[in-house]
């Protein structure tokens, strides 16, 4: 596969990558350990904990607790923390309505491929008017597995009735990198996301294949 062909379909992650969802998100886990007695976390330590899904986050943010945490209770807490403020304080990226509507409009079929659970991403992609231009909404609770595992991708890529080699994964962290490796599918990456506390272009320092940007503004002007 040429690295950098033409894509049919384009795969787009959401935290950091389509909406800043990182105030919300600190919100509710600092909500969550107020209710085990533990300190707010500083709001870089906090958003360095996102990436692998909301029980993993829950994990990582309830590690310092004292006693065992009934896990499975500790995830009930947080979703409800959650979902009661989700979308609040949650901003777009620069331009990403825009080029999302372009990129629709030009014919590309569009996906999301992300490890937030369908109960947080659902109403994000209804409150930002987004929804109509996605055939496929691949969420962390879709599959048995989560990026970084090829079936998430593999999936989408199913249901936007196109083969792998057709597809451009567009993320903000090693998880989309490592699955769009691991799916052999080509991948692009946004320099303004997470990436669990490490900046992407440290942890891409081996990998000459990915692109990197900066603006969604770029991402569309390479696919015109």
């Amino acid at each position: 596969m040429p690295p950098h062909s033409q894509p049919r379909g384009i795969l787009f992650d959401l935290d950091g990558t389509l909406l800043h969802t990182a105030p919300d998100l600190v919100k509710a886990i600092n909500q969550l350990r107020h209710e085990y007695h533990l300190a707010a976390l500083p709001f870089e330590s906090a958003i360095s904990m996102v990436g692998k899904g909301a029980q993993n986050l829950v994990k990582r943010a309830l590690a310092d607790a004292l006693t065992t945490v009934d896990l499975t209770m500790a995830y009930q807490q947080f979703s409800q923390h959650y979902h009661a403020i989700n979308g609040d304080s949650t901003e777009e990226y620069a331009e990403v309505t825009n080029g999302l509507s372009a990129l629709y409009r030009a014919g590309f079929k569009l996906a999301i491929v992300t490890n937030k659970p369908s109960e947080f991403t659902l109403p994000l992609l209804t409150q930002f008017g987004w929804k109509e231009y996605f055939g496929s909404i691949v969420c962390g609770d879709t599959l048995t597995h989560k990026k970084p595992h090829p079936a998430p991708i593999l999936h989408a890529c199913s249901e936007l009735d196109i083969s792998v080699s057709e597809a451009l994964m567009v993320g903000d962290s090693m998880n989309d990198v490592l699955a769009a490796q691991a799916a052999n599918c080509q991948c692009v990456v946004f320099n303004y996301g997470y990436n669990e506390g490490v900046a992407i272009e440290h942890a891409l320092t081996q990998n000459n294949t990915v692109r990197i940007f900066s603006h969604f503004d770029q991402l569309v002007a390479s696919l015109s």
